[in-house]
């Protein structure tokens, strides 16, 4: 989930701290890191409606399939922007090609294959509810590596989770997942992984260069399974609304949001993003009360308080 190179996204500041001394130094890292909060916003937002967009297709098209087809389309959209930088960058791909490997599992392939698989036995509501609690997993990841979180990120870390758990609750803190839900937690984790092992991103390899080869080596870690799913399962029959959600996911949802997220995660790294990726539950309930009829209630509406306040304390340094 990267789209520009790590020495782009290095705050100018520190190349203008010897000309104009601190303060515009100080103001060049607020700027950027502001930037970074409104990209994991803007992901936040476009994953929130993928969820709604795969509740809507799970009864139509097979999980593994859609997976297939919707990083597919996203290497066709991203291909006019990131080819060239690729081809240039082919020494430093083979390269780091375990790296890449590697973070494409977790955050191309199993991540997403695993949400279209929770799609079928959960609500698009739930789907979105269960993985805002992969930012308390980037976080746990952030303190193993050495980040001090601070008292009121983690606080907020601690009462968004709580919004979280009640949400799932049904406004008690209990333990009674579907199976779908238990998907969505292995999503959950598939994807904070993701998330940290951005962190460690060579320099070298260009954010572009990164994203399109995760993108075409998804699709070929599909391959198999896809070929499994069409022969037993059969294909699915192309309708407007079928085309419609899959241009969805695979533009909208893999290319813009994971070129999106990448840049906030080089900017404010992974754990203060996953506060800001809280609201995607907020996000999911709104969506699916709008497109699909799904209900939200008092108590709902109560718990996503409590995760937007834990996003409020959680995004400050």
């Amino acid at each position: 989930m990267a789209v520009m190179d790590r020495d782009q996204t290095v705050p100018q500041a520190e190349q203008q701290h010897g000309d104009q001394g601190a303060p515009a130094e100080a103001g060049n890292k607020k700027g950027s890191a502001g930037l970074g909060v409104l990209l994991a916003l803007l992901a936040t937002v476009v994953w929130s409606g993928s969820f709604v967009a795969t509740r809507g297709m799970a009864d139509s098209i097979p999980p593994v399939q859609a997976v297939f087809w919707r990083w597919t389309i996203a290497t066709v959209a991203v291909a006019p922007f990131a080819a060239r930088q690729a081809w240039q960058q082919r020494a430093l791909i083979r390269k780091h090609f375990g790296y890449t490997a590697l973070a494409t599992l977790f955050g191309v392939t199993l991540y997403n294959t695993l949400v279209h698989q929770a799609g079928l036995t959960t609500s698009a509501s739930n789907m979105g509810m269960i993985m805002a609690a992969s930012p308390v997993i980037m976080a746990l990841y952030a303190r193993l590596g050495g980040e001090r979180l601070g008292a009121r990120r983690t606080f907020g870390l601690a009462l968004a989770a709580l919004g979280v758990l009640l949400l799932v609750g049904k406004g008690s803190i209990r333990f009674d997942f579907s199976a779908g839900d238990l998907w969505m937690f292995a999503a959950a984790l598939s994807f904070a992984t993701y998330s940290a092992l951005l962190k460690r991103k060579p320099a070298e390899l260009g954010g572009l260069a990164f994203l399109i080869t995760t993108f075409v080596l998804g699709a070929l870690m599909l391959a198999p399974a896809y070929a499994v799913s069409v022969s037993v399962q059969g294909g699915f029959h192309v309708t407007p609304s079928t085309a419609g959600m899959l241009l969805y996911v695979g533009v909208f949802s893999s290319a813009v949001a994971f070129f999106a997220w990448n840049k906030a995660v080089s900017i404010i790294g992974a754990a203060r993003a996953g506060v800001v990726y809280y609201l995607q539950p907020v996000c999911v309930a709104g969506l699916g009360f709008l497109l699909i009829g799904e209900h939200t209630g008092p108590a709902q509406l109560l718990c996503m308080a409590l995760i937007l306040g834990g996003v409020s304390l959680g995004a400050r340094r």
